[in-house]
């Protein structure tokens, strides 16, 4: 037995698949991916309002976020296009070096425009920065999943939501506790090194083992198949539909209310420190007990019954953020809002992912798992970027976030019809297609 066995042998039995390769890069992966996307999430979000934005200029800021839902349109790209030169490294490997080096270059970009003076250019590079990162994310998911046993996917989906909370938890403390000495060009341009642990952890594991390559054809067939064929394979299975409505209703409720959150801060007047402590501090903690909360559901009551239970959870999250409307600049309501939504978001990052995971064919897991994680947060991006704003002056906070409950309703109703009909079955093992 050699010492690495042997020291994986000595630990508890539910925690050595965290120990074993594919899981642990699902970490490294998992930091580069929410990175780009803290940065033009709630970190960008609090610099707006500090230069004076208007609220609903502000949550329009949002629409940038429809990059990443639109990501399966070239997604298929990242399947079948063969890089030149780093294309020697692997299809993943060499996408993964290309999409780091696009997010750096993007986020350095952002971090030297002005609002102030440029709102325009502020949202032309947040596009960008969307862009980029939405490319990253396609490739990232796709070697994760290839990487990855069947066995893996919770394990995997677990570390992979481990390491996206710890990579946005950095770009938005960094930026936040930076910005306050030396600016927000100085901080966004040190967050843009948190491309790089993805793009180690390809050089390290290399090519996936489970990867499949699609049919190839001859010039323009090619290219249509590389488009269509994901999405016919995935429309011929059983109540094919009835996921893809799924997916795109879930989160319906919670993506209304997470881009609307440091809104609520400024509005209580929570300083930048009190913000950096309490929702990315003590959030990222609620959100790592979240996560293995999550992965002991998943293994002990199945996929099913996991699901469920974190889509209610994550529509109930909602109402903790009117409690805190309610009670004003308190840090004690605060940490309670916030480690609720973390703990909530956890579980269901395990679960869903992990779900969303098991219907991807191997040889279109980028196409597929883009188009599935784009859908899953369409609508609420829509609904946040035209209406949000205006629904809180309107409403004010406490109504709006009552309301943000209530829209989450439906996907949790779809997926529990969905399992009494054995639609969900079919993936609970989360066997290879």
């Amino acid at each position: 037995m050699t010492e690495g066995a042997g020291w994986r042998a000595a630990l508890p039995a539910g925690l050595r698949p965290y120990t074993e390769a594919a899981p642990l890069g699902a970490l490294f992966l998992g930091v580069s991916s929410g990175a780009p996307y803290a940065m033009i999430a709630a970190t960008l979000t609090t610099r707006l309002a500090q230069d004076g934005i208007r609220k609903s200029t502000v949550t329009a800021f949002s629409l940038a976020f429809l990059v990443y839902n639109l990501k399966f349109l070239w997604a298929w790209v990242v399947d079948g296009v063969r890089l030149p030169l780093l294309g020697s490294l692997g299809q993943r490997v060499s996408w993964l070096l290309f999409a780091g080096l696009l997010v750096i270059a993007a986020i350095t970009n952002l971090a030297f425009v002005d609002p102030r003076n440029d709102l325009a250019g502020t949202a032309t590079a947040a596009i960008l920065v969307a862009f980029a990162g939405a490319t990253y994310d396609i490739v990232i998911d796709a070697y994760r999943i290839e990487s990855l046993e069947s066995r893996q996917l919770g394990v995997g989906a677990g570390m992979s939501q481990y390491g996206w909370r710890i990579g946005s938890v950095l770009a938005a403390a960094l930026a936040l506790l930076i910005s306050g000495r030396w600016g927000w060009s100085a901080g966004y341009v040190t967050c843009a090194l948190l491309a790089l642990p993805a793009m180690v952890a390809g050089l390290v594991l290399g090519e996936p083992t489970r990867r499949r390559e699609p049919v190839r054809r001859e010039g323009l067939r090619s290219v249509l198949h590389s488009i269509v064929d994901p999405l016919a394979e995935f429309l011929r299975r059983r109540g094919a539909v009835l996921v893809l409505l799924f997916v795109l209703l879930h989160k319906v409720g919670d993506t209304i209310a997470n881009l609307t959150f440091r809104l609520l801060f400024e509005e209580l007047h929570y300083t930048n420190d009190e913000i950096a402590f309490y929702d990315v501090g003590f959030g990222f903690w609620a959100y790592l007990a979240g996560i293995f909360i999550g992965g002991w559901l998943f293994s002990r009551i199945g996929l099913k019954r996991s699901v469920l239970w974190s889509l209610f959870l994550m529509a109930v999250s909602n109402l903790s953020f009117a409690g805190l409307a309610l009670a004003g600049h308190s840090n004690w309501a605060m940490a309670g809002a916030i480690g609720f939504e973390n703990l909530a978001s956890g579980i269901g990052g395990v679960t869903v992912v992990a779900y969303l995971s098991a219907l991807c064919d191997l040889r279109y897991t980028a196409a597929q798992f883009a188009l599935l994680s784009a859908a899953s947060s369409v609508i609420g991006r829509v609904l946040t970027g035209t209406t949000a704003g205006g629904l809180i002056e309107q409403l004010g906070f406490v109504h709006f976030y009552v309301l943000s409950t209530i829209v989450a309703v439906p996907g949790l109703l779809l997926f529990a019809w969905m399992s009494r009909r054995g639609l969900i079955d079919a993936y609970d093992e989360g066997g290879d297609r």
